[in-house]
């Protein structure tokens, strides 16, 4: 199947570079995923990049996947509980980075290339986080789309920022934890996506050992929405993202 065409909201940019996954992180060499080394390590390998965003107390966008710090942090509680200033000096897997707002991150960048970000939810219908990922994307220069797993959060996209491009990120099996408090119709519209005329969204961004499914087939091949697949980390993933999707975020190797 032919790579789906952009359309005018989906830019050639989007799909044109491999997509590295929390930025070019190499954690035994100082790199640890959503820092600005492993974004600055990305642009110099000349890929895309691809970081979570996660709210600070006071209202800022953390670039970091979990939401809660004890993974990467000798902190342990949410992200959610810390102001943006003490955020930022918490040292990430005990190296010299630390965690940085979206607005710094974004800075060191400096637009050199493409940068997906992915909106955190705890579907709440809480739109706080969205709003100040469009605040601190619009005072910035350079590619950048927006994507999250939650439905509401693509629908007010739409109307806080239509001239970025949005994408939903989905799976077709289901097996994280995460859905486990979710109704059955409601992970069924998600994995159908059967929200598609509120999300309207410009591409999609689905989970690799799903692929080939008919949700990201039809869309691909009636609406014309590019595809990006996660997270590629070995030879058969890579496969399927050549033949079932337009470009691949990848992870522990280099492409």
């Amino acid at each position: 199947m032919p790579p789906a065409a952009p359309g005018p909201n989906a830019p050639d940019w989007l799909t044109a570079r491999p997509i590295a996954h929390r930025g070019l992180h190499d954690r035994a060499a100082g790199l640890p995923e959503n820092t600005v080394a492993a974004a600055l390590a990305a642009v110099a390998g000349g890929y895309a990049i691809e970081c979570d965003v996660q709210p600070s107390l006071d209202g800022d966008a953390m670039v970091f996947h979990d939401a809660a710090l004890g993974r990467l942090t000798t902190a342990s509680e949410a992200v959610a509980s810390r102001r943006a200033a003490d955020l930022e000096t918490l040292a990430v897997a005990g190296t010299a980075e630390c965690i940085p707002t979206l607005g710094r991150f974004l800075a060191k960048i400096g637009g050199r290339v493409p940068v997906i970000i992915e909106i955190k939810s705890l579907y709440s219908g809480d739109l706080a986080l969205t709003r100040r990922v469009v605040e601190v994307v619009s005072a910035q220069d350079g590619p950048v789309a927006l994507k999250s797993f939650d439905p509401g959060i693509v629908v007010a996209l739409r109307a806080l920022a239509p001239g970025i491009p949005r994408g939903i990120v989905a799976e077709t099996t289901q097996d994280d934890p995460a859905y486990a408090m979710m109704a059955p119709t409601t992970r069924r519209a998600l994995s159908d996506l059967l929200h598609l005329g509120e999300t309207r969204p410009d591409f999609l961004s689905w989970r690799v050992d799903d692929l080939p499914c008919a949700a990201t087939h039809l869309c691909r091949l009636l609406g014309g929405l590019p595809v990006m697949t996660w997270t590629v980390r070995n030879e058969d993933q890579r496969d399927r993202a050549a033949r079932h999707a337009d470009q691949m975020v990848f992870e522990g190797f280099r492409p």
